[in-house]
């Protein structure tokens, strides 16, 4: 059995955050979370996920990763053994109206997490994103791959988030390991991702818009799955590592919107559009270093994971969250 340990841990009303958190406390580690409760989706959701974690023995402390006085005092009150930061300003749509927004919470927040890990000794386990690997064409995408042309300011910040935790575990020691995910999803998920979206179209009859005519596919990871990654990544205590946190399993778009449409029980009325700007064409996570020193092992299907989903969304949405 795992010794227990005391994990600080940001971003933890987000998506993935809230279940990382959720995990690590029920296994029976001491968990403080740390979160802006920010307005980039309705903060109704992320006060939800902030009060079920409260029900497990979570405090989630209301603040931002750029007030570095508050960050450090509530680190040095935790006295920390790791930094789990699932952080930062998400979406690569949203990065293309808004650059700012990402400069200060995944550059300078970043930057904070780093020197309080320097300071403190604790090791730190971050969240990278697919989106580095950009316009590679080669797939599946393997942690050794160049990924140094992410076409969204959002790839570009996680990629210089990886840049900058190799620089401070060269330069001052701090074990860092990042997890690159891939397209996760599931319940409790975030309102701006295509299937939440989608399903909340479906439902009030509104029209989802399919870019690329759908010629799209994407490496869709059930939330499940990149916990138990997650989990053994901290669990590892590497010096310096990348791992793909992906379910190797791309499916096209047009195959997700049959199955979401099966899970809602309606159909879609789509609207065909051409490629956005900093989107990609598709997304394949390679996940054999993963498996090798992670031992893990997706086991979801879209078709099992996204009926999940649906019924979280059936449940909690019609009750605003409850």
């Amino acid at each position: 059995m795992t010794e227990s340990k005391r994990i600080f841990l940001t971003g933890a009303a987000g998506f993935v955050g809230f279940h990382l958190a959720a995990a690590l406390r029920c296994r029976g580690d001491l968990v403080v979370g740390f979160d802006n409760f920010n307005d980039y989706y309705d903060p109704a959701l992320k006060r939800a996920r902030s009060a079920e974690l409260e029900k497990l023995g979570v405090e989630v402390v209301e603040g931002d990763l750029c007030d570095k006085p508050l960050l450090d005092q509530k680190i040095e009150e935790f006295s920390p053994t790791h930094i789990v930061h699932m952080a930062a300003q998400a979406g690569v749509r949203y990065s293309l109206d808004n650059p700012a927004a990402y400069v200060r919470s995944n550059l300078e927040g970043f930057v904070n997490i780093l020197e309080a890990c320097r300071d403190c000794g604790a090791s730190l386990i971050y969240a990278s994103s697919s989106s580095v690997y950009g316009l590679s064409e080669k797939a599946p995408f393997g942690e050794s791959d160049r990924a140094d042309h992410p076409v969204s300011l959002y790839g570009a910040t996680k990629k210089a988030n990886e840049v900058l935790a190799f620089s401070y575990s060269e330069t001052f020691g701090v074990h860092a390991t990042g997890l690159r995910f891939f397209t996760v999803y599931g319940p409790w998920g975030r309102p701006d991702m295509a299937y939440f979206k989608f399903a909340e179209a479906i439902f009030e009859g509104k029209t989802i818009d399919v870019y690329n005519g759908g010629r799209l596919s994407r490496d869709f990871t059930y939330i499940d799955d990149v916990v138990q990654g997650a989990v053994a990544a901290i669990d590892l205590g590497a010096k310096y590592e990348i791992f793909n946190l992906g379910n190797h399993r791309p499916v096209a778009l047009m195959r997700f919107i049959e199955i979401l449409e099966e899970a809602c029980g309606k159909k879609a009325d789509k609207r065909m559009l051409p490629m956005q700007p900093g989107d990609v064409f598709a997304t394949c996570a390679d996940i054999e270093k993963s498996r090798e020193k992670l031992g893990y092992e997706p086991k979801t299907p879209l078709e099992a994971g996204i009926p999940e989903f649906v019924n979280w969304y059936r449940s909690c949405m019609a009750g605003d969250f409850a």
